[in-house]
């Protein structure tokens, strides 16, 4: 499918450029105050949308209220989104006080469509056509069949395809993607070993293909965001995937934070002991991905019987809380969550981390750690890449 077959995003600057971009690793994800007047157009535009986007409708004054902005200037961007078909005027508010009822106004939530990618499961890629909520309307999956290199590439490629197809007349709003590996803030897949991927410039790539923005992260640093969106995860908060390998997503007052090599989460290929342990893919002796990947837990549960399936969990999570420890108390983070199969990871494994990160940290500030499982399943980074899309076109999550 060419370029021009794709229905792409509205051509105004400030709802799509038709160029890719992302999200700048230093912003905030939810504009909470307004900014300098020459900072400030394209901020109060994000502020008026963000509160729509969290509240639902509302009227121009109530927008007023909650932003601190001016009624004028609310009326102004309220008449420019408009135009835009981001928002609309559903009717007047019922009241019962004297006067003229306000006008309530919303996002137009049908007005476009998501499309996600998650490219991080072994097995094959999944996709998924979402609305401005972050709920899947449709689903396209593609095997992997051990493809690497361009192979893999013609997959995604194959897969963005087919969701364009879903998403029929509806326009675009962006296309996410989660991706394994380290992955810089241009979208360059700089190294993705599984897939024999480096120095892919997959978001290039697929912008040019398809004529949609495209936003793409590191399937952790989707999956966080994922959280942060959707699932309520705090401000400052660090959510461990676990699957084939094991990497982690971070937010800081809010930021996701990449690292100056954007390898930030890579904790996958730690040592975590001094007692060695099995020897890991990437050439080490007692990796975290050696105690705690899927596909090691499961033969290691395989070769034990009874209790000794609970010690088995009870080990691998004492390895994740010791991995834990020093980043929890050096950033001072209130939250970690756990993205995998909840019959693995919850109950003897999760405890066992949380108690060990409690263990060895300072109790009187990380003594009431929250640790928990992800309620977001299987859909976690498709959801992300969604949020990537919200955050980098509409300034929204």
């Amino acid at each position: 499918m060419s370029a021009s077959e794709v229905q792409r995003s509205p051509s105004r600057p400030d709802v799509a450029s038709t160029s890719a971009r992302s999200f700048a690793p230093t912003r905030a994800l939810r504009p909470k105050a307004k900014l300098l007047p020459e900072h400030a157009r394209g901020h109060n535009r994000s502020l008026v949308l963000q509160t729509l986007y969290r509240s639902g409708p509302c009227s121009r004054a109530d927008i007023a209220r909650t932003t601190g902005l001016t009624r004028v200037t609310v009326s102004d961007l309220v008449a420019e989104l408009i135009g835009d078909g981001l928002l609309e005027e559903l009717g007047q508010r019922e009241e019962s006080r004297p006067g003229k009822p306000a006008t309530l106004l919303d996002l137009r939530r049908d007005a476009f469509v998501i499309l996600g990618l998650d490219l991080s499961e072994h097995s094959g890629f999944s996709g998924a056509v979402l609305d401005l909520d972050g709920h899947l309307l449709a689903r396209e999956e593609v095997a992997l069949d051990g493809s690497t290199g361009d192979a893999a590439l013609d997959r995604v490629i194959t897969l963005v395809g087919r969701l364009v197809e879903h998403a029929g007349p509806t326009p675009i709003l962006g296309l996410g993607v989660g991706s394994p590996g380290v992955v810089d803030l241009g979208g360059v897949v700089l190294t993705a070993p599984n897939l024999g991927w480096e120095g892919l410039p997959l978001q290039e790539t697929l912008h040019e293909r398809f004529g949609v923005p495209v936003v793409v992260a590191n399937d952790a640093n989707a999956a966080i965001l994922a959280e942060h969106g959707f699932g309520g995860a705090a401000a400052d908060a660090m959510l461990i995937k676990i699957g084939h390998g094991v990497g982690a997503g971070l937010l800081l007052d809010g930021r996701p934070m990449y690292g100056s090599r954007f390898a930030a989460g890579e904790i996958g290929h730690v040592v975590v002991g001094t007692d060695g342990g099995e020897v890991c893919a990437c050439g080490k002796r007692g990796c975290l991905e050696t105690w705690l990947s899927i596909p090691r837990l499961e033969r290691a549960l395989a070769a034990v019987q009874g209790d000794e399936r609970d010690r088995v969990l009870e080990q691998a999570g004492e390895r994740l809380g010791i991995a834990l420890a020093p980043v929890v108390g050096a950033l001072d983070l209130g939250e970690v969550i756990l993205a995998g199969p909840t019959g693995l990871l919850d109950g003897p494994l999760a405890a066992a981390a949380l108690e060990t990160i409690r263990s060895r940290t300072m109790s009187e500030f990380h003594g009431d750690l929250s640790l928990r499982m992800s309620t977001l399943g299987q859909d976690i980074v498709l959801r992300g890449a969604a949020v990537m899309v919200l955050s980098g076109q509409l300034g929204v999550s």
